[in-house]
């Protein structure tokens, strides 16, 4: 039922929505019937589900709503990396090369390290901001696959789809876009020429910090139904509440996102400015490195800003003083969070370097508490 003219948060609030019944549940609850359908039929006679791993009512409705807001055809998986392995592995085969991020999340690397190699693919690692360059030389031609994540994390780097999506084409490889910190609302990857592009929906999409999810999105017919023999034979497959959850969290996604940005914007601002903190990063801050692409390519600002404090006990100082600012590795959510990424040994970071997520509480609150905390890092 949507509206192509319709705002974020109206696509937000009716994505996957049919018309509505009189009678009917306003939003139908989760189907929690056994996985299979007793009968004597076969499987899928009359248009009927056979199994909860291939096909399930409440996942149809949450994979439409997200696919309504990708612009294209939604597959949803069971965790991010769920999403983020099918989108590689139902792609490439023994012997292909792919190109993926070497500053992006360090859970694809490994996936890269641990399994991709042992299955005899070539795997090339570039950083963000030179995939461009790397697109623009032609050194892409004999790739399979070109995942980018933009922007990065945690460094919060933008490179340009379109452009890359342009030498991909010509490549004849496949084109697959990360974009979880984006989300669907901040960019979309299939607008700018991607093949696929993928989220970890236990971020910001949903945004409560309670729930596992990913998705894969595309417009091409042939991937859609790779993608989703790779997810029926694998089964990688959410639960039936999950996927209502899921669609009942996103719903909020616009007015999560605008809070969140202009928490973020008064953040940067405060770490610019503050003695305990350098190498301040939000790609919508003018004079970021990123700034000018972020602005062209992106539709929105979020909520996530990097930094750099002194050392890891400047962090551990600020996070003691801060009432408000809770530890916690993961992003997107309601809650506000500092997460120092070198301690999980994944990126190639200081060891004082932040990735701060800015929740939805009030931005005056966020800011004054981290006011505090960034005098206690000083010592």
């Amino acid at each position: 039922m949507s509206d192509g003219t319709w705002g974020d948060g109206t696509r937000s609030v009716r994505a996957g929505e049919e018309a509505p019944v009189p009678g009917a549940p306003l939003r139908p609850s989760p189907v929690f019937a056994a996985p299979y359908h007793l009968g004597d039929r076969p499987p899928r006679a009359d248009g009927a589900d056979a199994y909860a791993r291939t096909e399930h009512p409440t996942l149809r409705v949450f994979e439409a709503a997200v696919g309504e807001l990708d612009g294209g055809r939604c597959l949803s998986f069971a965790t991010g990396m769920a999403a983020i392995s099918a989108a590689v592995l139902a792609v490439v085969r023994a012997g292909d090369r792919v190109v993926l991020p070497s500053d992006g999340y360090y859970a694809t690397r490994l996936l890269a390290r641990d399994e991709l190699e042992r299955y005899g693919m070539t795997v090339e690692y570039v950083p963000t901001p030179e995939i461009g360059a790397v697109a623009a030389r032609g050194d892409l031609e004999g790739a399979r696959l070109v995942l980018l994540e933009t922007p990065s994390n945690p460094l919060l780097d933008v490179c340009d789809i379109a452009a890359v999506a342009r030498a991909t084409r010509a490549a004849g490889a496949v084109l697959a876009v990360d974009n979880t910190t984006a989300t669907p609302l901040g960019q979309r990857p299939l607008a700018l020429g991607a093949d696929l592009t993928v989220g970890s929906d236990t971020k910001a999409l949903t945004g409560h910090s309670d729930l596992l999810l990913g998705h894969v999105s595309t417009t091409d017919e042939a991937l859609y139904a790779c993608l989703k023999s790779f997810r029926d034979h694998t089964g990688g497959t959410p639960g039936p509440f999950e996927a209502w959850l899921g669609h009942r969290s996103m719903s909020t996604l616009d007015l999560r996102l605008a809070r969140q940005a202009a928490t973020a914007a008064a953040v940067a601002d405060l770490l610019a400015a503050h003695p305990a903190a350098s190498g301040v990063r939000w790609p919508w801050r003018p004079g970021d490195p990123s700034y000018d692409l972020a602005t062209r390519q992106m539709l929105r600002p979020n909520g996530i800003v990097s930094a750099e404090l002194p050392d890891a006990a400047a962090v551990a100082r600020l996070l003691a003083a801060g009432r408000l600012w809770t530890a916690a590795t993961s992003f997107g959510g309601v809650h506000s969070t500092v997460d120092r990424r070198a301690q999980w040994g994944g990126d190639a970071v200081p060891e004082g370097f932040v990735r701060l997520s800015c929740g939805i509480e009030d931005t005056a609150d966020l800011v004054a508490d981290l006011t505090a905390a960034l005098d206690a890092a000083l010592g």
